[in-house]
């Protein structure tokens, strides 16, 4: 038993955990911004475009049961409009990381040396030379 609580602390402890716990955290938070950004700012232009159409009410009875597909198909829009929201974030993200990376290139790459000054006066000789 007490290899095995020593063993879950190792695990419990470990970055990878960490770095996933703080993910899921950040994860959620993020959620919850995207699904305000489709509900109150891309749903409603949307509705705009499509009249004001609102799909939830749309329904119809077999028996006492009520089929409310209107909601089935507010549900595919708004997962369309998320999947959409997030194609563009992760685009722009990676365009970021891509015009990062490329700084952080340019900025490893050495720079050539200036010549010394024997370089310099050889160079000016050769050029002396050729005329």
């Amino acid at each position: 038993m007490k290899n095995f609580v020593k063993e879950f602390k190792e695990f419990i402890s470990k970055g990878n955990v960490m770095t996933m716990a703080v993910g899921i955290i950040i994860g959620g938070a993020f959620t919850a911004i995207i699904n305000s950004l489709v509900a109150d700012v891309v749903s409603p232009i949307i509705g705009l475009i499509l009249g004001g159409k609102d799909f939830s009410a749309l329904s119809f009875g077999i028996g006492d049961a009520q089929i409310m597909y209107g909601n089935f198909i507010n549900a595919i829009v708004t997962f369309l409009l998320t999947a959409i929201v997030l194609f563009f974030i992760v685009k722009a993200f990676n365009r970021f990381e891509e015009l990062k990376k490329k700084e952080e290139a340019e900025e490893e790459a050495p720079a050539e040396p200036e010549p010394s000054d024997e370089a310099k006066l050889l160079v000016e000789i050769r050029d002396l030379l050729k005329k």
